[in-house]
């Protein structure tokens, strides 16, 4: 059985635990998902969405 989530519902669980459970301030969290969305912006956007690809790739693969 297969089993498929979007990266950012991945990424939001793992932002909840840090808050949860980590003690990781909201305004923290916040902080760093405003960065992303600057970062999507720059010539760095197509590196990490192939890194991010290959990265889950490599997951995926090991895991069959």
């Amino acid at each position: 059985m297969t089993v498929s989530l979007p990266l950012v519902v991945v990424l939001g669980f793992f932002a909840w635990g840090a808050i949860k459970f980590l003690g990781v301030r909201t305004w923290v969290v916040v902080l760093i998902a405003l960065f992303g969305f600057w970062l999507s912006q720059t010539f760095l956007a197509p590196a990490i969405e192939s890194g991010t690809r290959s990265g889950v790739t490599v997951i995926n693969s090991s895991h069959t």
